[in-house]
């Protein structure tokens, strides 16, 4: 090597390593971009991907993001990171957040692209999509329900739910609302709307008398109202117009198979019907008896030596329903927060899986994810009409989830039908009535 040839080798290695100091190294992850992402899903049969099922997804990946869009459901998920590089999700409807690691990465056989699978195993739903840079594309299925699938697509850096716009809006929709869904049906029925609006942002929830929307977020852009919620079971979207009288008209729209004319008038004296009056015990009976099998087989039945004189709490449920999840979780916080060895708790469940393998697992799921003590059984079929065939004691079975009281001497003493959830006012009123209600009963 020549003098001249050493010298510019020099001064290469010098510009190689100063150019290098100036550089920030990027830190790579296992899976898609971390941030806040804007997921969407179609709701309209008429969205057809530009990608035919099982063909490759092109370079350059052109999804449309449009602002409002009264045939999408948008919402808000963050993509994170532990110390260990592992990857988790965090679902954003107003002030809740749903953790999601239930998460698998791998590259798609049919589109040999990077795909993300997003799994919400207590409710039988999961997102798939492939990613590209900051884009997602896939769909969201529902297994337990016959080719259930929504196209869904997000963009990563956006953290506007439905615009940027800040429309000066008609009116403040702040406060409580009389609500009838299905007004335009022959079999309409009621709700009570409860909103917080500051400006532009607007969350809030509707309460019925068989549960609630949970919690709901939108905004409001001049005469017309927008709120939704994804929680990997719900799939809600709500539109309305502010209209001259002040009221409000629009749809409500659940996943692609439901739709519903909606009206309301502020009220702030619109009550429902009281959840201890829709659900008693046909005339004859003063108690309930069952005999029902857990996920290990086992055949448990009130009459068993855990049950015997103590206070009982029988919860109805479906692991498919998330205000039964809300309810089991207050159970589970009250359980823990006040033990007592009067007082015992068995969950039955009514699930929409056929198959004993499916179903069992569903119920083990559950279990399993919400740190439940207490056992859970199979009770039989979701559909209301068969499930009341393994109660027949009751005169209905409207509500999944639905509570039921029992004293030491296994009389039924109160059953609460539905539950006012977290995202409601009635939620801090059912927890004290709750651990004032149970605690004279443990008292007598």
């Amino acid at each position: 090597m020549t003098l001249r040839s050493f010298l510019s080798y020099l001064i290469l290695l010098f510009l190689a390593i100063s150019l290098n100091s100036c550089l920030e190294v990027q830190e790579s992850y296992s899976g898609p971009a971390p941030g806040t992402w804007r997921g969407i899903l179609k709701l309209e049969t008429d969205y057809v991907s530009k990608n035919k099922k099982g063909e490759p997804l092109p370079e350059k990946m052109e999804v449309q993001f449009k602002d409002i869009n009264e045939k999408e459901l948008p919402f808000l998920f963050d993509v994170l990171y532990d110390e260990n590089n592992k990857l988790k999700i965090e679902i954003i409807n107003a002030s809740e957040r749903i953790i999601v690691n239930d998460i698998q990465l791998g590259v798609d056989r049919k589109t040999a692209r990077d795909t993300i699978e997003i799994d919400f195993p207590v409710y039988g739903s999961s997102l798939k999509a492939v990613y590209r840079g900051g884009i997602m594309e896939g769909e969201w299925i529902v297994h337990n329900k016959k080719n259930y699938r929504i196209p869904f697509v997000a963009k990563q850096g956006k953290t506007n739910r439905f615009t940027i716009q800040q429309n000066k809006p008609k009116m403040d929709v702040s406060g409580k609302w009389k609500v009838t869904f299905d007004a335009d049906k022959d079999d309409p029925y009621m709700a009570i709307g409860e909103f917080e609006q500051k400006g532009n942002k607007l969350e809030g929830t509707f309460l019925t008398e068989t549960g609630d929307f949970r919690f709901l977020e939108g905004t409001i852009q001049g005469d017309k109202v927008f709120l939704s919620c994804f929680d990997g079971s719900h799939a809600f979207l709500f539109t309305a117009d502010v209209e001259d009288d002040l009221s409000l008209r629009g749809f409500f729209r659940s996943g692609k198979h439901y739709k519903s004319y909606w009206e309301a008038r502020r009220d702030d004296a619109f009550t429902l019907a009281s959840p201890d009056s829709l659900t008693y015990l046909k005339k004859g009976y003063d108690k309930i008896e069952f005999s029902f099998k857990n996920p290990k087989g086992e055949l448990i039945s009130l009459n068993d030596e855990a049950y015997k004189n103590k206070i009982k709490i029988v919860q109805i449920l479906g692991t498919w329903c998330p205000n039964c999840r809300d309810e089991t979780k207050f159970l589970v916080d009250y359980q823990n927060k006040f033990p007592n060895e009067s007082l015992a708790y068995i969950s039955l469940a009514f699930e929409k899986h056929k198959e004993a393998s499916k179903y069992m697992k569903a119920i083990q799921t559950y279990k399993e994810k919400l740190n439940i003590k207490h056992e859970i059984v199979y009770a039989g079929s979701s559909n209301k009409e068969e499930a009341l065939l393994s109660l027949p004691m009751l005169n209905q079975i409207i509500s999944y989830p639905t509570m039921i009281f029992i004293d030491k001497n296994d009389k039924v003493r109160r059953i609460h039908t539905g539950f006012a959830g977290p995202a409601t006012s009635e939620y801090e009123n059912f927890t004290k009535d709750f651990k004032s209600y149970v605690q004279n009963l443990l008292n007598e």
